[in-house]
């Protein structure tokens, strides 16, 4: 389980947002995806990581939807 909880903490903290890119997109789509074939995720990663799949915004008008609702209240300094 180890292993797994390293690898999602990797595709979490590449997901810093920036402009749109389609292959950035697709990559961390990628990512999740090599997370989810592993045979030692618990019901409830396989459902987070399998929602976050789901999730991840391929169209460029919907990533810039999303950015903006993120970032809508955020301070400076503050976490996310």
């Amino acid at each position: 389980m180890e292993g797994a909880r390293y690898n999602a903490n990797q595709v979490r903290h590449r997901c810093l947002m920036g402009p749109y890119s389609e292959m950035r997109q697709l990559s961390r789509r990628g990512a999740v995806l090599q997370l989810l074939q592993k045979d030692n995720l618990s019901e409830w990663a396989r459902n987070y990581w399998g929602r976050v799949y789901d999730t991840i915004a391929l169209e460029e008008d919907r990533y810039n939807a999303r950015v903006a609702v993120t970032f809508k209240n955020a301070r400076s300094g503050e976490a996310l």
